[in-house]
Formats: structure tokens, sequence, C-alpha cells
């Protein structure tokens, strides 16, 4: 699972909305959580760990997800860098 479905299916679970755990988390706009859902960006990872307490989940769950999709994100972007240029030459 990506982070960002994680993170909604997790929010929706702990029967909040994004506005709830923007104010929660301080931000002064749900978009800040709604971005992250997206996968347009990536909550900070004090944040993350903020956001494992409100969802009541564990760290280390947390910390999985986000080290699968790290791990992901990595070889999607190595892979291409590596092999489309190794096409150029």
């Amino acid at each position: 699972m990506d982070l960002s479905k994680f993170l909604k299916d997790k929010r929706k679970l702990a029967g909040l909305s994004q506005g709830a755990v923007a104010k929660k988390l301080g931000y002064t706009s749900p978009q800040f959580v709604s971005n992250w859902e997206r996968g347009l960006s990536r909550p900070p990872v004090p944040t993350l760990r903020k956001i494992a307490q409100i969802y009541n989940i564990s760290m280390n769950e947390m910390f999985d997800v986000v080290l699968q999709t790290t791990i992901i994100e990595v070889k999607a972007e190595l892979t291409e860098k590596f092999f489309k240029q190794g096409k150029s030459k």
C-alpha cells in the first residue's frame, strides 16, 4: 500500500475529516491533508508521527508504510534514470 492511500484510509477509519486533521496538526488549510492523500506531497516525518497518534496506529505500522513507499519510489526513479540514460548513449 502506498502512503497516500494508507493516510486516506486511516483517516476515514478514525472518522475524521481532512479539515479536522489539519486543525489537529496546526495547519490552516485542509489542502495539506488533501495533497498528502492524493500523493502530491508527503508530510514531514515529525508530522507523520503526530498523524499516527491522531489515527491511533502504531509507529511501527506508519514507519513500515513510509519505508515501503519510499523504496518503491526510489526504485522507480532509479530504474528510469539508469535504463533511460543507458539507451541514449
